[in-house]
């Protein structure tokens, strides 16, 4: 029997959430690179912290709304006026990559997000809606709060929602072209966690419908977002199954054979980038990028370290992709299996060692 299955339920989360800010941080300078050969000119292959390029061959930044979700005219000023004080210069410049002026082993702006979920269950000792939401909005609208340049759709039409004076309660915008994709995710695991403190899964599981409701309204992605709850429980309740077995049945209750890819891609010899960029694609849509976190969480099971590297030359919307896979397979090997010069070259390790072990004391203990 290994070591993994004997950790507790509180080295499982510990692991988990290390594993969420590590696997985005690692793929931060080549996000929404779609072109393997672009970065791989830029960076070689990506095994460490990098800080990101000024110049982004793929970025459409340029494309995209400052005043509401999706693409459109940069003449409104949600992005710099109520939320990125400060970085709307950056949005009209062509190639100018999503990250600009973030530093190797930085987190993006949805794992900060997580941060200040994480810092409002400490402080409270539960979850509470509404406590996040008033610390989301206080986050997202203060000057010099955090050093990422773009924000998602699902940021831009909040905040549109915000400053015609809807409540933060109704401030999710209407489901668009993006809304189910993987970065609604990266959130839950603190719900999720917290919640389990009561000891039932149904309890865990409509608290992450309700903290992923806050920003997305999506019924799509909610079937995603409960394969994910359901198999973090699975992972912190004990080893009732190997995770290569449990990441290939959901990935085929969601209508992916991953079994059956694995076992192809091995008898052939092929790369990853067969599956992803091949089979599914790279994007930031939760029909292929949750398929692809359950991929290679079945092809590499037991090495964290090459899954995360793997994800994160794949390009396309890794750093999302990343902390979810990095959740999954921290609680799977717990925080001893994550390179150690991960961990420590995070940016914010020390403040995050802080938050992650208040966390822990709050709420893991009581999962014992």
């Amino acid at each position: 029997m290994s070591a993994s299955s004997h950790l507790t339920p509180a080295e499982r989360m510990r692991g988990a959430l290390w594993g969420l800010f590590v696997g985005d941080a690692l793929a931060m300078p080549v996000h929404w690179y779609y072109e393997v050969a672009a970065f791989q000119r830029d960076f070689g292959v990506i095994r460490d912290y990098h800080s990101p390029k000024a110049h982004h061959p793929g970025s459409i930044m340029a494309l995209a709304s400052t005043g509401q979700a999706g693409r459109g005219s940069q003449d409104g000023d949600v992005v710099g006026g109520i939320i990125l004080k400060g970085k709307k210069q950056h949005w009209g410049q062509a190639n100018r990559h999503y990250h600009q002026g973030m530093q190797a082993g930085d987190n993006t702006l949805n794992l900060l997000c997580t941060r200040v979920l994480l810092r409002t269950l400490n402080l409270t000792g539960r979850y509470d809606p509404a406590d996040y939401l008033r610390d989301y909005v206080a986050f997202m609208t203060a000057p010099d709060s955090h050093n990422d340049t773009y924000a998602e759709s699902f940021h831009r039409d909040f905040f549109a929602n915000y400053a015609r004076g809807l409540p933060p309660e109704r401030c999710a915008g209407a489901e668009g072209h993006d809304t189910a994709s993987i970065g609604g995710l990266v959130g839950l695991p603190p719900v999720i966690f917290a919640a389990l403190r009561q000891g039932d899964p149904t309890t865990a599981n409509a608290a992450a419908l309700t903290q992923l409701r806050l920003t997305h309204r999506s019924r799509k992605l909610e079937r995603y977002a409960q394969e994910f709850s359901a198999l973090l429980i699975r992972l912190l309740q004990g080893p009732r199954g190997q995770i290569a077995a449990l990441a290939c049945a959901a990935a085929e209750r969601l209508g992916f054979p991953a079994t059956a890819v694995i076992e192809r891609i091995r008898r052939q010899h092929q790369s990853d980038q067969a599956v992803i960029g091949g089979l599914l694609s790279p994007a930031c849509y939760i029909e292929h990028s949750f398929p692809v976190v359950l991929y290679l969480a079945a092809r590499y099971p037991d090495d964290i370290e090459a899954a995360l590297i793997a994800n994160t030359n794949a390009g396309g919307d890794n750093c999302h992709r990343g902390a979810v896979l990095g959740a999954i397979l921290g609680a799977t090997l717990g925080v001893a299996a994550i390179p150690e010069r991960w961990i420590q070259g995070l940016t914010a390790h020390a403040a995050l060692e802080e938050e992650i072990e208040r966390f822990i004391a709050r709420f893991g203990q009581e999962c014992e």
